[in-house]
């Protein structure tokens, strides 16, 4: 099973995570942060990886650092369970319907790193939740699994369903981006390294 551990110590968060990319869904995630504690649950569910993140942070600052911290963890764990990526699809994207909302997201685990975050919120908070941070999050995700994500808002109206699609739609994604090809026998791509 392609799995990873990660620990990060810093003045500002202590983080331990585990990840299983070939999991069931299964997660325990305690961030001390609640909504975002059910998006990386809606995460793991959808990509079907077993989760679970334990983060102690500067909650009394703000939430900034736990979420950016955890996104960084989650990117090193990913990159680093999929070892040299021989075999995988390489490549994933999902469309996904949240209510009135439509978030379609698309990843290229290409070893280099660019976001495209095309998704504005109505509202500057979920909540106590900053809605900002989600951009947050995807960027230290997909710059530390050294990946391209591309997510774009079709419609929305409400920023809890908006929040919650992009969890889910780029979780699909990379639920496919991560799968084993079994036509693959090397790495997918011409350059022989990804």
């Amino acid at each position: 099973m392609r799995t990873a551990t990660i620990s990060r110590q810093t003045a500002e968060t202590q983080i331990e995570l585990e990840l299983n990319v070939d999991g069931s869904g299964q997660s325990d995630i305690q961030t001390g942060v609640g909504f975002f504690d059910h998006m990386l649950t809606l995460f793991a569910k959808h990509g079907a990886f077993d989760l679970r993140v334990k983060a102690v942070g500067d909650l009394h600052v703000d939430q900034h650092h736990t979420v950016e911290d955890v996104g960084i963890c989650i990117g090193q764990a990913l990159r680093q369970a999929l070892g040299d990526k021989k075999g995988i699809r390489r490549y994933g994207h999902f469309t996904l319907p949240m209510e009135e909302t439509l978030v379609t997201s698309a990843v290229d685990l290409s070893g280099r790193y660019f976001l495209v975050f095309n998704s504005p919120f109505p509202t500057q908070k979920i909540g106590e939740f900053d809605s900002e941070l989600v951009e947050d999050f995807w960027q230290a995700l997909a710059a530390n699994a050294l990946m391209n994500l591309h997510v774009v808002l079709h419609h929305g109206r409400n920023s809890h369903h908006i929040s919650e699609a992009i969890f889910k739609g780029t979780a699909r994604a990379l639920r496919m981006a991560v799968e084993c090809d079994p036509r693959i026998t090397g790495v997918p791509s011409t350059k022989g390294v990804i």
